[in-house]
């Protein structure tokens, strides 16, 4: 089983796949930083140098082969779901959660590490609020097609995992 952890970039995919993983005695895959390692540039490099229709792409490859794995937790980045029928692959090969939060839980969040990030880098306050405004409602077109929805700022990691081996209980 995979466990795939989609939603807005700063909804903490990284952070509590991590934990999800270690609670489900599961391996953890963060999908952004495999691709780093492979095209040894980092994601703002590889949009930078390379656009983003070719980060999409090799982003699909690289999903495709994660999906071969057992008993995993897989953070997406933001946009994965939402390109190549990539949320069609996940809901099809695992179980789809979604991390949920407001676009101002998101703001409060991303405002700090917005240098990292390629798609909000350069925006100032306001700007950043309308981005995350827009995108979000963009995205959850597809993120709403998810098996679990979970509020991201409540999330108790015990009902998380008991309700994940139940759905994984459930389909097997």
């Amino acid at each position: 089983m995979i466990v795939f952890l989609i939603g807005f970039m700063g909804s903490g995919k990284t952070t509590i796949g991590k934990k999800l993983a270690n609670k489900l005695k599961f391996d953890f895959i963060d999908l952004d930083a495999e691709i780093e390692n492979d095209a040894q540039l980092s994601i703002t490099n590889i949009f930078n140098q390379k656009g983003e229709s070719y980060f999409r792409s090799i982003e699909q490859q690289k999903l495709v082969e994660v999906c071969a794995h057992k008993n995993l937790v897989l953070s997406c980045g933001g946009g994965t779901p939402c390109f190549n029928n990539n949320m069609e692959l996940m809901n099809s090969t695992g179980l789809t959660l979604y991390l949920q939060l407001s676009p101002e839980a998101l703001f409060s969040r991303l405002i700090l590490s917005q240098e990292k990030r390629p798609l909000i880098s350069n925006l100032n306050e306001a700007e950043l609020l309308e981005f995350i405004k827009l995108k979000l409602k963009e995205r959850e077109t597809f993120y709403l097609k998810s098996n679990l929805i979970v509020n991201g700022l409540s999330i108790n990691m015990h009902e998380l995992t008991k309700t994940i081996l139940t759905q994984i209980a459930q389909s097997e």
